[in-house]
């Protein structure tokens, strides 16, 4: 059977005695390969590999870092369909949807070569009797991400590009769940010139994760997860005196004024919910139509577009989304859905019991609908993290607000109208991170920053963007002044000021 291992400095790195965890393959049900789960002392080897590269890429100006970037763009554009059906092969994505995931990767790593103009730093002149004052961008040192599984290209290029753009060695623990894209990702870094060293991979489970956050020579720690362990996450890297950013969970809304057009919002909330079998932070699966009447036509509307829907294998070009990633996440969506009948809400397309003739054993779960859900219920309080939309009804405009506003989550949020005053005033007070007006995932370009709010985000730096450059580097203030000699100033003991 097929062992994922670590690859430490340039070259595949096994670990004799290894730990090992299952990779399924979500269509058949089936383990396909196991994962090597590492140990602290394994970690010590990844950082001692880092700490030896880093001074040399820190030291390379930032131009020349940026040409392997470019490289290492061009061949992971070169390698698309390889990657792609890996990644569905580990996830059970289909192939379309695993080449957005790397694609929208990509879009980072192409926004990193431009770190030449992102690292330039502020300069003024004259800031006092002939004194200049400017400030440089200078790297960490190591910085380290923990990955989940539901993109497993995507988050670990947004992090790992930055990192190493800014001239950081970066330590990847990606998901044991899918491990193998990563891997390849980092054989490619090298391949496009990147030192060894400089990138990386580490596979294991809570023992590893604890291990980065309380390693002194890892000054940085990016993570994207459940919001419990990204909140965990946080604070003990906090204790150990790191910088981090952890993005958690999500329950993002959907709001459906009585003027939207219908057809389109219908269209654009089925791809949002039930896309990659809902395993998205930015997922749709909560549906807020303002006004009885809106409701009862939304609802006619998408039971039809459900009716359409085909769960398939990764691999069928006309499934629109594939099997969940384990077994053991199956079952917990299940119970979601079981949990909201309990709790009084109305089944009304139920996806249990869905079954793929020839894969049978597969992890399929087929879009459900639920009505009728109410701010109390666990069902909606809690992120379900798979193919169930839930619909809250709301009478007005002001109610519809106040959903997302005060859920735990604040990660996205969109709203469907032609009302430009309605749109402008949800954008302006809703309390979300991400807001999309008739756009139903509104994850910003890869020159913005991608961030949410209340428990969907730890920290006050977003990923990618601006803020991944601010968190990737600190600022240096250089305060200089060139006597020329002649007369001494006088000595003085007060603290210098410009007045």
């Amino acid at each position: 059977m097929r062992t994922v291992t670590h690859f430490i400095h340039g070259t595949m790195a096994p670990l004799a005695g290894a730990r090992l965890s299952d990779i399924f393959d979500p269509a058949t049900g089936a383990v396909q390969a196991q994962v090597e789960l590492g140990t602290p002392a394994l970690l010590q080897r990844a950082i001692d590999s880092a700490l030896a590269a880093q001074p040399a890429w820190a030291a390379t100006n930032p131009q020349r870092r940026a040409r392997i970037l470019f490289r290492f763009k061009e061949l992971i554009e070169a390698h698309m369909d390889d990657l792609a059906h890996m990644l569905s092969s580990e996830h059970g994505k289909v192939i379309a949807d695993a080449k957005g995931d790397i694609q929208r990767g990509l879009e980072v790593v192409e926004f990193a070569c431009g770190i030449p103009h992102l690292l330039k730093g502020d300069y003024t002149q004259g800031a006092g009797p002939g004194i200049d004052v400017y400030s440089v961008r200078q790297p960490l040192g190591i910085a380290a991400g923990i990955t989940p599984f539901n993109f497993p290209a995507m988050i670990p290029l947004w992090m790992a590009s930055m990192a190493i753009a800014c001239g950081n060695a970066f330590i990847l623990k990606p998901s044991e769940r899918d491990p193998s894209v990563p891997v390849r990702l980092a054989e490619l870094a090298l391949e496009a010139g990147l030192p060894a060293g400089i990138l990386n991979v580490v596979h294991g489970d809570k023992e590893m994760v604890d291990a980065i956050l309380d390693h002194r020579d890892i000054k940085a720690v990016s993570f994207v997860g459940s919001s419990d362990i990204a909140n965990y996450v946080y604070a003990r890297a906090a204790q150990n005196g790191k910088r981090a950013q952890c993005m958690g969970g999500a329950k993002n809304h959907g709001i459906i004024l009585p003027d939207a057009d219908m057809d389109q919002a219908v269209a654009d909330i089925v791809g949002a919910a039930y896309g990659s079998a809902g395993e998205r932070c930015m997922a749709l699966p909560v549906v807020t139509p303002v006004g009885q009447e809106t409701a009862d036509i939304f609802r006619e509307k998408l039971m039809a577009a459900i009716a359409t829907l085909r769960p398939g294998i990764p691999t069928d070009p006309d499934a629109q989304y594939g099997p969940l990633v384990t077994g053991q996440h199956k079952a917990r969506v299940e119970s979601y859905i079981q949990m909201a009948a309990d709790e009084g809400a109305e089944i009304v397309v139920d996806g249990r019991g869905f079954s793929l003739q020839g894969y049978e054993d597969g992890f399929y779960l087929a879009p459900t609908l639920i009505d009728h859900v109410t701010p109390r219920m666990k069902s909606y309080q809690d992120e379900i993290f798979g193919p169930v939309l839930q619909i809250l009804r709301a009478q007005t405009f002001e109610e519809a607000l106040g959903y997302p506003s005060q859920h735990q989550y604040g990660n996205g949020v969109a709203i469907f109208t032609r009302n430009g005053d309605y749109a402008r005033r949800f954008a302006a007070d809703v309390e979300v991170g991400m807001v999309g007006i008739n756009v139903p995932i509104p994850v910003p370009v890869a020159y913005h920053s991608f961030g949410g709010w209340k428990r969907s985000g730890f920290g006050d730096l977003d990923q990618y963007g601006e803020d991944g450059v601010r968190f990737y580097t600190r600022t240096k203030k250089i305060t200089q002044r060139w006597p020329t000699g002649g007369a001494v100033i006088d000595q003085s003991f007060v603290i210098p000021t410009m007045k």
